[in-house]
C-alpha cells in the first residue's frame, strides 16, 4: 500500500468546493533591476537573497498601502492586524511546512532571508518544536475527523488569535499572505486554492525567471521576465484596493533600488547559520 504524506492527508481530508468568491490575477514583470539589486544585497550583507524574498518584500509593501487585506474578519467585522506577516512555504521530507515571517515590511529583504533560512533549517533538522508537534497530531488524528479538527482549530486561532501549543498551532498562523515559488519546480506561473483552515486572504505563487523579449522604449528588447500570480478572497478588497496593492508590489519589484537605495548596504553582513534558503 502506497504511504501517504501528512500534507497529502491533510489536502484528502479537507477538500471541499469553494464557497466564497475569490479573484485571480497574474502579472508579468521585468526583472532585471530585481537581479541587479538582489547581487548588491548579497554582496553587502553577505546573505543569499532570492526573487521570493523580494517578492514578499512586495508584497507586505502592497499590504501597507491597501491595508484592506492585512486582517482578519470576526462574526462579520474587519479587524486590522499591526503588522504585515507572510508566510513562507517550506518543502520538508515530502510535506509541506510553513515559516512565517513577522512585520516583512518593517524588515530589510536581507533580515527577512536570515530569519527564513535559520527557520527552514530548523524544520529540516526536526528542531522546530511546533511543527513536529502539528504533525504528529495530523498522523494521530483520524481522516475523518481532520476537516471538523483543523476548522475549528482554525476559526479559534485564526479569527479568535488564541494559542494551542499543545498542538503546535500559533495565533494568525499564517499572516496575511501565503507564498509559494513553483518557478523552482520548473514551471512558469500556476494558481493556488485557499486552504480552508488556513484563513488567510491572500496566495502568491512565483513563477520562473525566464528570457523573453520586452518593448523598452519602442525597441524589442530580451528580457528577465517573472510572471506571479494571486488568489485572492473578495470578502476582504475590491477593485480599487487592489490595484494600489498591485502598483506598491509592481514598483518593489521592478525598481527595488527606488524603495532601498543602498541596497542594505548599511546592514553589514548578518549571520546565516544554515545554507539553505526556502523558496529560492
Amino acid at each position: 500500500m502506497q504511504m501517504t504524506s501528512t500534507r497529502r492527508k491533510l489536502a484528502i481530508a479537507t477538500w471541499k468546493a469553494p464557497a466564497e468568491g475569490n479573484i485571480f490575477g497574474r502579472v508579468t514583470l521585468d526583472v532585471s533591476e530585481a537581479q541587479k539589486y538582489l547581487d548588491a544585497v548579497r554582496e553587502n550583507t553577505g546573505q543569499k537573497v532570492t526573487i521570493t524574498h523580494l517578492v514578499g518584500k512586495a508584497v507586505a509593501r502592497g499590504l501597507e498601502a491597501s491595508p484592506g487585506l492585512n486582517g482578519k474578519i470576526l462574526f462579520g467585522r474587519f479587524y486590522p492586524f499591526e503588522t504585515a506577516d507572510v508566510t513562507f512555504l517550506v518543502a520538508a521530507d515530502g510535506d509541506l511546512a510553513k515559516a512565517k515571517i513577522t512585520d516583512v515590511g518593517g524588515k530589510h529583504i536581507a533580515e527577512v532571508a536570515a530569519e527564513l533560512r535559520e527557520y527552514a533549517g530548523r524544520i529540516r533538522s526536526g528542531e522546530d518544536v511546533d511543527f513536529k508537534k502539528s504533525m504528529q497530531a495530523v498522523k494521530l488524528i483520524p481522516g475523518f475527523l481532520l476537516r471538523p479538527v483543523l476548522s475549528f482549530t482554525g476559526w479559534l486561532a485564526g479569527a479568535l488569535g488564541m494559542n494551542f501549543k499543545a498542538l503546535g498551532v500559533e495565533r494568525h498562523a499564517f499572516g496575511s499572505c501565503v507564498i509559494t515559488s513553483v518557478g523552482m519546480l520548473g514551471f512558469d506561473e500556476g494558481f493556488a486554492p485557499f486552504t480552508p483552515f488556513a484563513r488567510v486572504p491572500l496566495l502568491v505563487l512565483v513563477g520562473a525567471v525566464k528570457d523573453n523579449p520586452v518593448v523598452v522604449d519602442g525597441e524589442v528588447q530580451v528580457r528577465p521576465t517573472m510572471t506571479v500570480t494571486a488568489t485572492i478572497d473578495h470578502r476582504f478588497i475590491d477593485g480599487a484596493q487592489l490595484s494600489t496593492l498591485a502598483k506598491a508590489f509592481k514598483q518593489t519589484i521592478e525598481d527595488p533600488f527606488s524603495v532601498d537605495p543602498e541596497a542594505g548596504a548599511g546592514l553589514g553582513e548578518l549571520p546565516a547559520e544554515h545554507a539553505v534558503t526556502a523558496g529560492s
